[in-house]
């Protein structure tokens, strides 16, 4: 069976016909990963292990994403004192680092998400007294 198709280069049209070739669509078979090797506790390296923040859950006040992306860096810490329009975090989202700023003055009550988490728009980031 024949198909056509036109296609534009560089300004100029082009009237293409392809041919299907072979019946049915071919599915890829299911590939099984294999399990990751664990290492023991005489094999893993000694690395000193950093503290996260806590994650509050997040109540329905809570200030939310305004795109996706990756939470960079938290800037603040539950308790701090903010004014409106300061920087709470920095949202790295399509190769770019956005500020995340206080809607108006209040006390940090939760931070919920973490440094390296990735979030969706409007996913809570952090709620304010």
């Amino acid at each position: 069976m024949l198909r056509k198709f036109k296609i534009t280069i560089d300004g100029k049209e082009y009237l293409v016909e392809m041919e299907e070739i072979g019946g049915a669509p071919q599915v890829a078979p299911a590939v099984q990963a294999a399990p990751a090797p664990v290492a023991t506790a005489s094999e893993a390296p000694a690395t000193e292990a950093t503290p996260t923040p806590a994650v509050v859950p997040a109540s329905a006040d809570a200030q939310v994403s305004p795109m996706p992306g990756t939470i960079l860096k938290v800037l603040v810490k539950e308790g701090d004192a903010v004014k409106a329009n300061q920087p709470v975090m920095i949202l790295e989202a399509m190769k770019m680092e956005n500020e995340v700023v206080a809607n108006n003055d209040g006390t940090v009550a939760g931070i919920h998400v973490a440094t390296g988490q990735i979030v969706n728009a409007g996913d809570a980031l952090f709620t304010l007294n």
